[in-house]
């Protein structure tokens, strides 16, 4: 059976990654592990470690794509958890049987060469939910 492996991170909109990071890296301290322009979501991810999660800002990339919805309709904040699993097909599967709607009925590719999918926040309690596999064995997009 599938299992969740731990928090992998929290997604946070912002309209500007580089006035949040006035605050996580001068305010806190964190630095920045990695960013990368994900075309197929229009958006540029920041991911900033603490421990063994992340932070990771959510910067759109033009007047388009989900990031940018969210923001014109919320405004900038919290947009989404991330858990790993170490399964993912089997994981959606599971769900699907359970009747969890599923906004990716199958893994497609993320940041830093991982598999992602996403849960309905009808399904999640209200929340969107991003359910990821490391260690994929493909390069990023």
């Amino acid at each position: 059976m599938p299992k969740v492996l731990k928090i992998n991170h929290i997604g946070l909109a912002t309209p500007s990654a580089e006035e949040a990071l006035r605050f996580f890296e001068d305010g806190l301290g964190l630095a920045v592990g990695g960013a990368e322009d994900v075309g197929s979501d229009a958006v540029r991810v920041s991911f900033l470690p603490i421990g063994e999660s992340r932070l990771e800002l959510l910067e759109p990339l033009g007047d388009q794509g989900p990031v940018q919805r969210f923001l014109t309709r919320r405004g900038a904040g919290v947009h989404h958890f991330c858990l790993e699993v170490d399964d993912l097909p089997g994981m959606l599967e599971r769900l699907a049987d359970l009747g969890v709607e599923l906004l990716d009925k199958k893994p497609r590719p993320g940041a830093h060469g991982t598999l992602v999918a996403f849960v309905h926040p009808k399904s999640a309690g209200g929340v969107l939910v991003e359910l990821v596999q490391s260690g994929s064995g493909h390069e990023g997009k």
